[in-house]
């Protein structure tokens, strides 16, 4: 069975200094809580090779399968992570994309 990745990108803030704090310190709490999380990985971008990223951060959350990440959507922990996703994203909303990774 294929694994499944809820990937979610975050816009460079509108103060980096101020996102990573809340980031570190409430968000990633409340992204742990999700239900069938297998994996978390969290990657600070720094650049691309044509110059500035679009994206500040991106955070990946592994699920043993898509049944599960999907199961896990609908549960209040991950409603609760997304509402405050929303909420530290000053740059603009998040985008958050699924995927299924293949062995």
């Amino acid at each position: 069975m294929a694994s499944a990745i809820a990937i979610v990108l975050y816009p460079p803030p509108t103060d980096p200094a101020a996102f990573e704090q809340v980031y570190q310190e409430e968000h990633v709490a409340l992204a742990q809580r999700i239900p069938h999380l297998a994996r978390f990985v969290q990657i600070q971008v720094l650049g691309s090779p044509g110059g500035p990223a679009p994206y500040f951060r991106v955070a990946e959350l592994h699920f043993p399968s898509l049944e599960l990440l999907q199961t896990a959507l609908g549960t209040p922990e991950a409603q609760a992570a997304v509402a405050h996703a929303m909420q530290i994203s000053t740059g603009g909303p998040p985008v958050i994309l699924l995927a299924q990774q293949s062995d």
